[in-house]
């Protein structure tokens, strides 16, 4: 029987190493979300954390065959769901 889907949650909550999928973005301005979807980052996409620096900003992110480093801040829009 498989697990009924979680909740969206924000990528600050995944640890290095964890692979998520975005659900959807959550706020930010229009032009702002047009970048992020520009980067790859839409909604139904795999990626991994690879890297958070030491104080916790900014936060690196491996998808498509490529790495994104992206602000906190920025990152905060982000839904996902882990795999």
């Amino acid at each position: 029987m498989s697990q009924p889907p979680l909740s969206p949650r924000p990528l600050s909550q995944l640890q290095p190493g964890q692979s998520a999928r975005i659900t959807g973005l959550d706020g930010g301005s229009a032009a702002y979300r047009q970048r992020l979807l520009a980067f790859g980052l839409i909604p139904g996409t795999a990626f991994t954390l690879t890297r958070v620096a030491p104080l916790g900003d900014p936060v690196e992110v491996r998808l498509r065959g490529y790495t994104l480093t992206l602000r906190r801040d920025e990152a905060a829009i982000l839904r996902i769901e882990t795999l």
